[in-house]
């Protein structure tokens, strides 16, 4: 893993373009899977070999161009990666063209974007093409300079006195044919963009406006549309009586029934929303009728596995953890041009292989026919692995024959959209003195759907057979969850029930939830040995990575520090992607506090303080790491305090940002800071990895502050403060007071 010769080609192509080689002499294993210790490790192989696949291109204008086959959403993959051609190509980072590639189903398994993966798996691959494009662009430049006593420095060429642009240079180093070639990526000691904190590429273009998303996106003809959707989960439309009366609204063009509601175009979204509330649709019932929160939360408890009995003293806690949605900012989308013989597709989807094979077959066209443009997202954390609005947005353009511009509607997204299924975890520890004897965990949750598969059509497919889905959760939850602390023989095991929602891989997965749970039993565990819940968890961490994170938050965090009555610290750990990260958090539990007036608002516990440390082995940009553990701390904070979903009657309450918790400013800790440790040569995961430790730590912080162990999260749940918006109409009215 730490060779640094590879093998990469050059392609044919009228100007330079080069691709990273794969095989013995290669950097990553082969997929052998006596080594496929996790699922990085897992999903990292499965990509290698069409690594080939993935180009670098040098223009005549200097430029380098590198179509990325995963999608942005926020994270800042698009900065790291123009960093790390930057790095090995000698070029300015500004010089660097980084966009997203289309579905490319030769790709396979090398166009999903998930479980912290991209720069994990993209890291060795991207720097090989960069240093292959270095090497021909020399070999071209020593022809013309005359000499090989040459420099390469900002995209220039220098030697014998003279310099040559590498644009210049782009046609002569091109090839007529593929070939193959020797490289040496650069050492880390000769690191000069690879390591060094950057703004985002994209960071100006976000916050001025001038950045394209789906919705700003021009395609001719596609016109606003929105979906009237049913007052329950996935209900089905029965008759619609006023159709016509809709039809002759001001501004729509067309209303149709589809698979999922009633679809309405018109000229503008202001327009579809009236129209969508002046449906009057009889519905037939959907896949959760009746169904609440008390009756879910007793078939996970009926479907929970057992734990066998130990003589041994024990320490065992049940906890509950509600639906939460995935909160991304911006809605469900997506725009679709399908005429007869083609489609044309754009959305930010983080599985576009699968989502143009399934079009296709939707349609009934070759794959070939089907083009599905991967477009920057405002936002996924889990969400834009399906692609519902796709889907829907080719069903409407295919049935009224023009484009579509189709948008959900913020009530959409909480209602009918993807939630985090509701669990349960039991835990169980036996304890001999200061030994632990054995740790066991039987986590139950409603079924994660995991449709996406790996991404590509075979896997998505596989988990829609009848017991597919369990092989695949499963196979999912043994490669994501670990114990890192020697508690003598533990067994963490999952069970699924109840396929009647719609549910998805919200961030981090089982992780937050299963981490949450283990993190407060070892506080309990501490506190019933009488040891430092610091203390004892560094003597039985497993690593040195996991201490040296645990003992750098509480370093920075000044852990043990006199708190006020009401008031605590937490900490906790956890391990992930082949990086380990570590939360200290504080919290006040006052009644000052809790009872504070928020207009709106449950408000409750607030976080004062957070430290956050992690360790990623190499940080390509630390300044995007620390924006990942931020926005992962807010995460953190949302699932222990105060994000969830009602249900009720076969519904959720929530229906709009107005009544969904996720962390607001008043809930925001005023001290916050993040501290980067690397120890080692290659990057690990980092995009999730701060949620489950962050979770844990206030999770943690709240049973010390209150001399009780919370086992219901979040820990407002129980209070609704909102009066909950009509199932129908299916979405709010507009505001009209310009508020």
């Amino acid at each position: 893993m730490n060779r640094r010769h590879f093998l990469g080609f050059v392609l044919a192509a009228p100007t330079l373009v080069t691709a990273a080689g794969f095989g013995p002499d290669g950097e990553i294993p082969s997929p052998d899977l006596t080594r496929l210790l996790d699922l990085n490790a897992v999903m990292t192989a499965a990509a290698l070999p069409t690594s080939g696949l993935i180009r670098v291109e040098v223009g005549a204008d200097g430029t380098v161009s590198f179509a990325l086959p995963r999608a942005e959403v926020g994270q800042g993959i698009t900065t790291s990666t123009a960093m790390l051609i930057a790095e090995e190509l000698d070029v300015p980072v500004d010089r660097v063209r980084v966009t997203l590639a289309d579905a490319r189903p030769e790709l396979l398994f090398n166009q999903l974007t998930g479980a912290s993966n991209t720069t994990f798996a993209t890291y060795t691959p991207i720097r090989v093409a960069a240093a292959t494009a270095r090497l021909r662009l020399l070999e071209a430049a020593a022809a013309v300079l005359g000499t090989q006593d040459l420099v390469l420095r900002n995209g220039v060429v220098t030697g014998a006195g003279r310099s040559v642009g590498i644009g210049e240079l782009a046609a002569r180093a091109a090839s007529a044919d593929v070939r193959q070639v020797a490289v040496t990526l650069k050492p880390r000691s000769s690191f000069t963009v690879i390591g060094r904190p950057r703004n985002r590429v994209d960071g100006v273009a976000a916050v001025t406006g001038r950045k394209k998303f789906t919705m700003d996106l021009a395609v001719p003809g596609a016109l606003p549309t929105m979906v009237c959707r049913p007052p329950t989960i996935n209900g089905k439309v029965g008759s619609v009586p006023n159709l016509a009366e809709v039809r002759a609204l001001p501004g729509v063009t067309d209303v149709v029934t589809i698979s999922t509601g009633v679809a309405v175009r018109a000229s503008t979204f202001g327009q579809c929303i009236d129209a969508v509330r002046a449906l009057r649709v009889s519905w037939k019932p959907g896949t959760a009728e009746g169904k609440s929160d008390e009756s879910v939360l007793a078939a996970l408890r009926a479907a929970e596995l057992p734990i066998a009995p130990s003589p041994a003293p024990s320490i065992e806690a049940r906890f509950t953890f509600h639906f939460r949605g995935n909160s991304a900012l911006e809605p469900n989308c997506a725009v679709a041009d399908v005429r007869p013989d083609r489609a044309e597709v754009w959305s930010s989807l983080k599985a576009p292989i699968v989502a143009q094979e399934l079009i296709a077959a939707k349609l009934g066209l070759p794959v070939r026919a089907v083009t599905v443009h991967v477009t920057e997202g405002g936002g996924s954390f889990g969400r834009k692995l399906f692609f519902d609005a796709a889907l829907e947005a080719v069903e409407v353009s295919r049935k009224i024959g023009k484009p579509v511009k189709l948008m959900w509607h913020r009530a959409d997204d909480t209602r009918q959209g993807r939630t985090h299924p509701m669990a349960t975890s039991r835990v169980r520890v036996s304890y001999a003195g200061n030994t632990v004897l054995s740790y066991a965990q039987r986590h139950t949750s409603v079924c994660t759907d995991l449709g996406h598969g790996l991404g590509e059509l075979f896997t998505a497919m596989a988990t829609r057979l009848p017991v597919g889905d369990i092989g695949f959760s499963q196979t999912f939850f043994h490669l994501s969850q670990s114990m890192p602390y020697e508690f003598g023989a533990a067994t963490q095991l999952l069970a699924e029930t109840d396929k009647s929602f719609n549910t998805g891989s919200m961030r981090n997965v089982y992780s937050p939830d299963v981490t949450c749970a283990r993190e407060l039993i070892v506080d309990r565990l501490a506190a019933q040995l009488r040891q430092d819940p610091l203390r004892f968890r560094l003597g039985f961490l497993r690593d040195s990575r996991a201490r040296a994170v645990l003992e750098a938050v509480a370093t920075a965090g000044n852990w043990g520090r006199p708190m006020a009555p009401g008031t605590a610290q937490g900490i906790a750990f956890h391990g992930e992607y082949h990086a380990v990260s570590a939360v200290l958090v504080e919290i006040d539990c006052r009644p000052q506090t809790v009872n504070r007036p928020i207009r709106d608002g449950v408000t409750g516990p607030r976080v004062t303080r957070a430290v956050v440390a992690v360790d990623v082995g190499l940080a390509v940009n630390p300044r995007g790491l620390e924006a990942q553990m931020q926005g992962c701390l807010m995460d953190g904070i949302a699932l222990a305090l105060t994000s969830s979903l009602h249900l009720r009657d076969g519904h959720f309450l929530e229906a709009s940002w107005d009544n969904y918790f996720y962390t607001r400013q008043w809930n925001t800790p005023p001290e916050l800071e993040v501290v980067v440790l690397q120890s080692g040569d290659r990057p690990g995961g980092a995009g999730e990895l701060g949620v489950a430790a962050s979770m844990a730590a206030v999770a943690c912080a709240y049973g010390r502050a209150t001399g009780t162990m919370p086992t219901t999260f979040p820990i407002n749940h129980g209070t609704l403060s909102f009066t909950p918006k009509p199932t129908v109409p299916p979405i709010p009215q507009s505001p009209t007071d310009g508020l």
